[in-house]
């Protein structure tokens, strides 16, 4: 089994728009109050594929299939660079978007193009490069 401690995950849509959340503005968290992908830790055993899709069900009402995720790759984890991470990316469909049902974290969500994300000041930085390395591969 990885030895992982969290999951994020691209969301795209059809025509290349991200799903994103404004993350709340505490100051106890990491990134208060900035743009992020879902995700989150992981809960006891879960397998990467088991975290992401309980995460974007609990965040976004959204049920992922692991046949719309197309990339997968480990990163230092964003909380604790010692530890490892997964990113991931899945391409979600205009029904997906329609039934979204905004979970207890975070302000709002919004569609975001990849150029205005990686453009932005206010968004969670860590995820610019990991995005990249997706873009790089195709």
């Amino acid at each position: 089994m990885d030895d992982f401690v969290g999951v994020k995950i691209a969301l795209l849509t059809s025509d290349e728009k991200l799903v994103v959340y404004l993350r709340d503005n505490k100051p106890d968290i990491n990134f208060p109050g900035l743009w992020d992908f879902p995700g989150g830790g992981r809960e006891g055993n879960e397998t990467p594929t088991e975290c992401i899709v309980r995460e974007v069900m609990e965040e976004f009402g959204i049920k992922l299939r692991a046949s719309g995720l197309t990339f997968s790759r480990t990163f230092p984890a964003m909380n604790d660079e010692t530890k490892t991470g997964y990113f991931m990316v899945g391409r979600v469909s205009q029904k997906d978007i329609d039934s979204i049902k905004f979970g207890s974290e975070g302000q709002r969500w919004k569609l975001m193009g990849i150029k205005e994300f990686m453009e932005s000041d206010e968004v969670v930085e860590p995820l610019k490069n990991r995005l990249d390395s997706y873009l790089s591969a195709l």
